[in-house]
């Protein structure tokens, strides 16, 4: 039986791509010594400043013990700040630090030049189709993911 060319393998081109994507991030990002799960916790927690750590998982899609390690290697840079929740002591409430909005700030060009490289051999019709079918995907699979995205 012939199998069929794993370029033929949406999962395959999938993970190919997730490391092109990784690799772009890393070298574009370097100077900022920041990971893309780093830049994921920092983006949600200024989206939703004093967000329980649990929810920040959930809005960024990480695992509670990956969220947890992120956080506290981000408030041991000094980019976060972790301060138990008054009314329920054992929750952590997340917020940015200056220094942690100054370094997601100084890093938003470099990020957004990982973006459009990523998207850049696609014409620009098909950059939207192409991240709509993204979505889909994500959105459909969610459940089966194991850290899946919660916005609730």
């Amino acid at each position: 039986m012939a199998l069929p060319p794993l370029d033929d393998r949406p999962g395959h081109l999938i993970r190919r791509c997730h490391q092109i994507s990784v690799a772009l991030f890393l070298d574009r990002c370097a100077a900022f010594d920041l990971t893309p799960p780093q830049y994921a916790v920092l983006r949600a927690v200024a989206a939703e400043p004093g967000v329980d750590q649990v929810t920040l998982g959930g809005r960024a899609a990480l695992d509670r013990s990956s969220t947890a390690r992120l956080c506290a290697a981000l408030e041991g840079r000094g980019l976060l700040a972790r301060v138990p929740d008054p009314r329920d002591r054992r929750a952590l409430r997340l917020s940015l630090t200056a220094a942690g909005r100054a370094l997601l700030e100084a890093a938003e060009p470099a990020v957004a030049s990982v973006q459009e490289a990523l998207l850049a051999p696609l014409a620009p019709a098909a950059r939207d189709a192409f991240l709509a079918a993204l979505r889909c995907l994500a959105a459909a699979h969610n459940g089966q993911s194991r850290a899946p995205l919660r916005t609730g």
